[in-house]
C-alpha cells in the first residue's frame, strides 16, 4: 500500500513539474512577443532605428544576465544572493537606465509636448494651394495655374485643384473653351462623389451665363448631370434649373441695358385721398395659369412652376382637386429631396384646412409625412399638427366662397391637371 501511494505522489509531483515547464514556456513565448512587438512598433515610430536597434542589442544580454544568473543567484539566499546577486542586480539595472534614460524621458514628457506639436501621429499628404492662391491675387494668372499643375502631378484626381484651375481660366483669362475642358476632365474621372460632380458642372453653367451669355452651353453642362447622375437629387435640381435658365437674348439685354425714359410723378401724391393713390397694376390669374400651363408642358420637371399653379387653382379658381392633383404630382417625383416632398405634403393639408376638407383627410395627409419620414423632425412637427388639428379647423373661418362661371377657358385646367 505505501510503494502504491509513493508511486502516485511521485508520478503528481512529475506531472505538476512537466506543467510547470509548460506554463514557463508558454508565459516566456507571450513575454518575448510582447517585447518584439513593443520594440517593432517603437522602431517604426523611431526618428533614429540605427541607434534604437543598438539600444536593444545592449539591452538582451543584459536581460539574459538578469534571468539565467543574477535571478537565480538572488532566489539561492545566503551569502551568494546578499553579496552576489543583488550587487549584480543593481548593476544591470544601472546599465538599463544609462542605455534607456532619454527614451524613458521622452516617454515621460510626450504626452505634454504632443499637445504643441501633434506627436506622432503621421499627416495623411494633401495638396497645398496656398502659393496660387497668393499669385492669382497679385495677377500672375499663369504662375498660378502653374503652381496647381505642380500640385496635380502629386495629386492627380484632387478635385479642388482641378476646380480651381477651371475657375482661373474662366473667371480670370475669360476662356471657356479650356474651363469646360477642365471641367468635363473631372467628370471623367472616377472616384470624384456625385456632389462633386454636380457642382463643378453647375460652376461651368454658371461661367456660361455670367461671362458668355450662352444658354445653350449653360443647358448643356446641366444637361450633362442628368446623363451622368441619373436616379439622384442633383438631376432633379438640374432639370429644375434647366426650366428657369433665361433666354440668350434676355441676357444679353441686361448686360447691354438700354436707357430707360422716366416720366414725371404725381405731384403732391400724399395730399391725394387713398382710393386715388396710383396702385401697381394687378397680374391676371388667368393668364398665370395659363403660362404656367404652357411652361410645365415644356418642362415637365419644374416643381416651382408645378407648385404655383396648385395654390393658384386652389386660391383662385376654388378647385381643391386640381391643386391636389399637382401636389400629388410633385410627391410622386423620384429623387427629390426629403425636406421639399415634406413640403408639399404640408402645402397639401394647408390648402385642405383652406378649402373645406374633412379633419380626417388633412390627418390623412399629415399622417403620410410621419409615415413616409419616420424618427424624424417632420414627423415630429407632423405629429404636433395633428394634435392640434381641432385648434387649427376652429381658427380659419368656415365660409367659402364659390365664384360663379367657367374658369376652365383657354387656361387648360384639364391639360394641366394630366401634366
Amino acid at each position: 500500500m505505501t510503494s502504491i501511494l509513493a508511486e502516485i505522489s511521485e508520478a503528481t509531483e512529475s506531472a505538476g513539474t512537466k506543467w510547470n515547464i509548460i506554463r514557463g514556456s508558454i508565459l516566456l513565448i507571450v513575454f518575448i512577443a510582447i517585447l518584439a512587438g513593443i520594440g517593432w512598433r517603437s522602431l517604426k515610430r523611431s526618428e533614429d532605428p540605427a541607434r534604437l536597434i543598438f539600444k536593444w542589442v545592449l539591452t538582451v544580454p543584459i536581460f539574459g544576465a538578469l534571468i539565467f544568473f543574477v535571478a537565480p543567484l538572488v532566489a539561492r539566499g545566503g551569502y551568494a544572493g546578499a553579496f552576489g546577486g543583488i550587487p549584480a542586480a543593481a548593476v544591470c539595472g544601472v546599465a538599463l537606465a544609462i542605455i534607456w534614460r532619454g527614451s524613458l524621458i521622452e516617454m515621460m514628457i510626450e504626452p505634454l509636448t504632443n499637445l504643441f506639436d501633434g506627436g506622432n501621429q503621421e499627416v495623411e499628404p494633401a495638396p497645398f494651394y496656398s502659393i496660387a492662391e497668393t499669385k492669382r491675387k497679385r495677377g500672375d494668372y499663369a504662375g498660378a495655374l502653374a503652381e496647381i499643375r505642380r500640385q496635380l502631378e502629386r495629386f492627380p484626381n484632387d478635385f479642388q485643384g482641378q476646380l480651381l484651375f477651371a475657375e482661373i481660366q474662366a473667371e480670370n483669362l475669360n476662356d471657356l473653351s479650356a474651363a469646360d475642358i477642365s471641367i468635363q476632365r473631372i467628370c471623367n474621372q472616377k472616384g470624384h462623389t456625385p456632389g462633386n460632380v454636380a457642382h463643378a458642372l453647375n460652376s461651368l453653367a454658371d461661367w456660361n451665363l455670367k461671362y458668355a451669355q450662352d444658354r445653350d452651353a449653360a443647358k448643356a453642362a446641366l444637361e450633362r448631370i442628368i446623363e451622368l447622375l441619373p436616379g439622384t437629387e442633383f438631376q432633379a435640381l438640374a432639370a429644375q434649373r434647366i426650366a428657369h435658365l433665361a433666354e440668350t437674348a434676355h441676357l444679353i439685354g441686361h448686360h447691354d441695358r438700354r436707357r430707360m425714359k422716366v416720366h414725371a410723378g404725381i405731384e403732391d401724391i400724399g395730399l391725394l385721398a387713398g382710393e386715388m393713390h396710383p396702385r401697381a397694376p394687378e397680374e391676371n390669374p388667368e393668364q398665370q395659369a395659363a403660362d404656367f400651363v404652357n411652361h410645365l408642358q415644356a418642362h415637365p420637371l419644374d416643381t416651382e412652376a408645378r407648385e404655383k399653379l396648385a395654390v393658384l387653382y386652389a386660391n383662385f379658381y376654388q378647385r381643391l382637386d386640381l391643386a391636389a392633383d399637382q401636389l400629388e404630382h410633385l410627391i410622386s417625383l423620384p429623387n427629390q429631396p426629403a425636406g421639399r416632398v415634406v413640403h408639399w405634403l404640408n402645402l397639401l393639408a394647408d390648402l385642405q384646412v383652406q378649402h373645406g376638407a374633412n379633419r380626417e383627410t388633412v390627418q390623412a395627409t399629415l399622417q403620410r409625412i410621419a409615415d413616409r419620414f419616420p424618427n424624424s423632425a417632420a414627423a415630429t412637427l407632423a405629429q404636433s399638427r395633428i394634435a392640434h388639428l381641432k385648434l387649427e379647423f376652429r381658427s380659419k373661418e368656415k365660409s367659402q366662397t364659390v365664384r360663379l362661371g367657367s374658369y376652365e377657358q383657354d387656361i387648360g385646367l384639364k391639360r394641366g391637371r394630366n401634366e
